[in-house]
């Protein structure tokens, strides 16, 4: 794209997002460290809810030593207005410690008095600012000539083609001081920075889609593609179980069935599948009386051969007694016959 191009877009820009959006100016009762800090808070996020995390941020804590000693979940929770507090808790303490350690104070108004270039390239070197904090803070608190871009800007400059994807990584746009004027530039960044916040918390909203074809007709050729749903799994009881559900007369069929088992050689139960609901009932039901009938006869039969128990023990008792009759019976024969008689001993002398 050719410069005069580019400065013609950039012209469109300004006047297009008058439109939409209200410019905003900083307070200039802030000293440089506020504006510092509350660039911390605004870069991808909204001016509205930046403001209202930066008040929170000064009226919780007693001073910035406090905030600086503070856990960044603690400043996360007491900034939750803006997308990403914890990004910006990170970057507040990574600066306040930077500040503290080379300065052992927060007092950075001597700052306004320097010249410009090296007050730039010591904001560059601090731990924790970014490219937009180093640009807000030289627009707004330093008077310089920066227009701050975060990321959400960046990715709408992209839709607009007004750079490439190297430049993207890159994170600059160039020619873009050159086309705004310094006189522009406070209102030009705050316009600029809205649409880039917009995009950044819904590319896909339908007046973010207006503002840039209204730019650029062919910027819908770059537009972000919504991402296609996943298709849900399918349910547990659907793979749980091979197969499948039967319906319809079959299925009340089957129902009416289930009972007590039908003996072998009756058909009943195979012929069900073909009989209606009431005759297959009649069937089973008939079949269920049946088996019933011959369990009762069974049973009956079984009772009558068996005897009780205190008979068989009394019979068990009588036969031990007679046993022991008869052994006692033989014993006492068996004696007698050896005893000797008192003429077997008078026949048998001794011989002389």
């Amino acid at each position: 794209m050719a410069s005069v191009s580019r400065t013609a877009l950039f012209g469109k820009i300004h006047k297009i997002l008058k439109k939409y959006h209200k410019p905003v100016s900083p307070p200039a009762e802030r000293t440089v460290l506020e504006h510092l800090l509350f660039a911390c808070v605004l870069e991808d996020a909204r001016y509205e809810l930046a403001e209202e995390a930066f008040a929170a941020l000064r009226h919780t804590f007693y001073d910035w030593n406090e905030v600086r000693v503070t856990s960044i979940s603690e400043l996360s929770e007491i900034m939750s207005a803006i997308p990403n507090p914890r990004s910006a808790a990170n970057r507040i303490k990574r600066v306040l410690h930077s500040i503290f350690e080379e300065l052992y104070c927060f007092d950075l108004e001597e700052k306004r008095k320097n010249n410009l270039g090296p007050t730039v390239k010591w904001l560059e070197k601090m731990d924790g600012t970014t490219k937009f904090v180093v640009a807000y803070v030289v627009q707004s608190a330093l008077g310089g000539h920066s227009i701050p871009v975060d990321a959400g800007t960046l990715a709408a400059f992209r839709v607009l083609d007004l750079l490439t994807d190297k430049e993207l990584a890159v994170g600059e746009v160039p020619g873009m001081e050159r086309a705004v004027s310094k006189s522009k530039g406070v209102e030009f960044g705050s316009l600029v920075h809205q649409l880039g916040a917009d995009y950044l918390a819904n590319p896909f909203s339908p007046q973010v889609r207006e503002i840039l074809l209204a730019i650029d007709p062919e910027a819908s050729k770059r537009f972000p593609q919504p991402r296609e749903p996943r298709p849900e799994p399918p349910h547990a009881a659907e793979v749980a179980s091979p197969h499948p559900v039967t319906t319809g007369r079959k299925k009340k069929t089957e129902a009416a069935v289930i009972g007590p088992v039908v003996p072998e050689g009756n058909t009943a139960e195979s012929n069900t599948d073909e009989m209606k609901p009431a005759e297959a009932k009649k069937v089973v039901g008939s079949a269920s009386t049946k088996a019933a009938e011959s369990a009762s006869e069974s049973s009956a039969s079984e009772k009558q051969h068996v005897k009780p128990r205190k008979a068989e023990k009394a019979e068990k008792a009588e036969k031990h007694s007679q046993a022991e009759k008869a052994e006692k019976h033989e014993k006492r024969s068996a004696e007698a016959s050896n005893t000797p008689s008192v003429s077997d001993g008078l026949g048998k002398r001794k011989p002389r």
